[in-house]
């Protein structure tokens, strides 16, 4: 079964007034997690968002989390969203054959 992969939004860091908007987000707290169906890992973040002027504005009230989501895809670009998940699936291979293992001392009774 492939890896599966999701954002999970921590918080939004808002500007109470820009632009004549009110709540306007500049910052998203965020984390990307993976799972395999029994292990899940995740790497956290966060990433800094413009208000564009020629963009239309969505109330904060309105925000949903597919937007929000977008937001965090178009500005960090797939590829680095790709080299993000292939990092979770290194870290879930990891899991299931570590790489580096502590065994007990030879002589330890």
């Amino acid at each position: 079964m492939p890896n599966t992969y999701t954002w999970v939004i921590s918080s939004l860091d808002s500007y109470p007034v820009q632009d004549n908007y009110q709540d306007v987000v500049f910052n998203i707290n965020w984390r990307r997690q993976a799972t395999d169906g029994t292990h899940t890992v995740d790497v956290y973040g966060s990433q800094g968002v413009t208000l564009e002027a020629d963009a239309p504005f969505t109330p904060y009230a309105d925000l949903t989390f597919v937007q929000v989501c977008g937001w965090l895809d178009d500005a960090m670009g797939a590829e680095r969203v790709a080299a993000m998940d292939a990092s979770l699936d290194q870290q879930i291979e990891n899991i299931i054959n570590p790489p580096v293992v502590t065994l007990p001392l030879p002589w330890a009774a």
